[in-house]
């Protein structure tokens, strides 16, 4: 018999394997919780404010990832496909582009900011 300690999301298990005699497979008995101390939940991230003077036109993510750069600051006219945030996804830099021709009435994102596919990242006038 081998105990054994083992850890499986976040849960920690004592196990205990017998050799089988007849098959050769191990047996393995029901595992035993520990009590462990739970993850600590991630804080949740402020909810980021516009501008007053936000834009009706939406600048979302087309893709789940990290904010990396802010390109267009807050004033600045953009070219409909002109980058105006640049994401991380899947170990790409991915421009997040202005839809159509405007200003950039705000940032509603942050540099290492974590988000969702859809979430929105600016807006414009």
């Amino acid at each position: 018999m081998k105990n054994y300690t083992i850890t499986v999301n976040g849960n920690v298990y004592d196990v205990v394997v017998e050799e089988g005699a007849s098959t050769g497979a191990p047996a393995v008995a029901a595992p035993v919780v520990k009590k462990a101390a739970p993850a600590a939940a991630p804080a949740a991230a402020p909810a980021k404010k516009a501008s007053a003077g936000a834009g009706s036109i939406k600048v979302e993510a087309g893709a789940a990832g990290k904010v990396v750069k802010i390109a267009a600051n807050v004033g600045t006219a953009v070219k409909k496909g002109d980058a105006v945030v640049i994401i991380e996804s899947m170990k790409m830099e991915i421009p997040v582009v202005a839809p159509e021709d405007g200003t950039v009435a705000s940032i509603d994102c942050a540099p290492g900011d974590a988000i969702e596919a859809g979430a929105l990242l600016a807006t414009l006038n």
